[in-house]
């Protein structure tokens, strides 16, 4: 099969033949359609988290179809349309897992990163962490949703019953989650780059409360933020739009250290809490709501080969909307 490998961090990505994948008990064999481009993929690839499986194929926002089910593996059949997002193996027996939080788990294994994901026409995955997806959706339109979708569904979660909600760094993440919130009644108070008012206006339209740049104070004091930029600056920024109690929400994979700040800050029982993978909870309510509200996604579609194009424009800011791999397996 073809696949667009990476051999070493901060080198570009190289088109491929590998061997065609086979699955193991337990495990699916899923010709792919389609595969989105997450920022995390930007993080492995330029080096900025440690110890990827090498080489590997990237890629964790992934669509097909079951063309080989393993053995043992009873709640998909061959031909079904599965999602495969980042959480891609746990062991199952550990106090986290044995205690519903497998997103914890010491032994946990990654797709695009620990094990090969989907920036290639096939891929082998544990069938108890893949997902039915919603007719509603095509594939291509449904790809950004098992990442940037479930994770930001996670950091919405981890936010409680927040009325006042501010949502810092408006990009793919911000707008599926922003859907939810505001059909769930909640206001959003969107913070964008300082002076990037088309960023505004895009949140304005989505029917946000208030929208403005990230070093701006909203007009009134939020019960919670989500911190999706990975700038760790935006922390303290964010604790200072808090009300007390609040909680900021860093929901993000990685992030920039976060500058020191006045414990006043702080004070007043506020939070800040880091959201780490997610849980197969996380997505199976999230591919439940999403039809509901619907959950619109806005993309950008690039053939599998042109993998390194997508990943120029995503770190250049230069898309308008979540780059799809689309792939023609033979």
């Amino acid at each position: 099969m073809r696949a667009m490998v990476l051999e070493k961090p901060r080198q570009r990505l190289m088109l491929l033949d590998v061997a065609k994948p086979k699955p193991d008990a337990g495990q699916l064999l899923v010709r792919l359609s389609a595969c989105a481009v997450c920022r995390t993929d930007l993080h492995i690839v330029d080096g900025e988290l440690p110890d990827p499986k090498l080489p590997l194929i990237p890629g964790h926002q992934i669509v097909g179809h079951i063309e080989q089910v393993g053995t043992g593996v009873e709640k998909f059949s061959i031909g079904n349309r599965v999602g495969i997002p980042w959480l891609g193996w746990t062991d199952g027996k550990c106090a986290y897992c044995r205690s519903n939080r497998e997103n914890l788990c010491d032994r946990a294994r990654f797709t695009g990163y620990t094990i090969d994901g989907g920036y290639g026409e096939f891929v082998v995955a544990d069938a108890r962490f893949c997902f039915h997806l919603p007719e509603q959706y095509d594939d291509v339109d449904i790809a950004p949703l098992l990442c940037a979708g479930m994770l930001g569904y996670r950091s919405y979660r981890k936010t409680g019953d927040a009325r006042r909600l501010g949502i810092y760094g408006f990009g793919n993440a911000a707008h599926l989650i922003a859907q939810i919130a505001i059909y769930q009644g909640r206001e959003i108070f969107a913070f964008t780059r300082p002076g990037d008012k088309a960023g505004q206006e895009s949140a304005r339209k989505l029917g946000t409360t208030w929208a403005g740049g990230s070093d701006e104070m909203p007009p009134e004091k939020l019960d919670a933020a989500i911190v999706f930029a990975p700038v760790g600056e935006l922390v303290p920024l964010a604790l200072r739009a808090l009300a007390k109690g609040g909680i900021v929400v860093c929901g993000g994979i990685h992030m920039s250290d976060i500058p020191s700040f006045p414990y006043a800050d702080l004070w007043g029982e506020r939070t800040i809490c880091s959201v780490a993978n997610l849980t197969r909870r996380d997505g199976e309510e999230f591919l439940e709501i999403a039809p509901r509200v619907p959950v619109r996604t806005e993309t950008e579609i690039f053939p599998l080969e042109e993998a390194n194009t997508a990943l120029d424009r995503f770190r250049a800011g230069k898309l308008k909307g979540t780059a799809v791999l689309m792939m023609s397996a033979g």
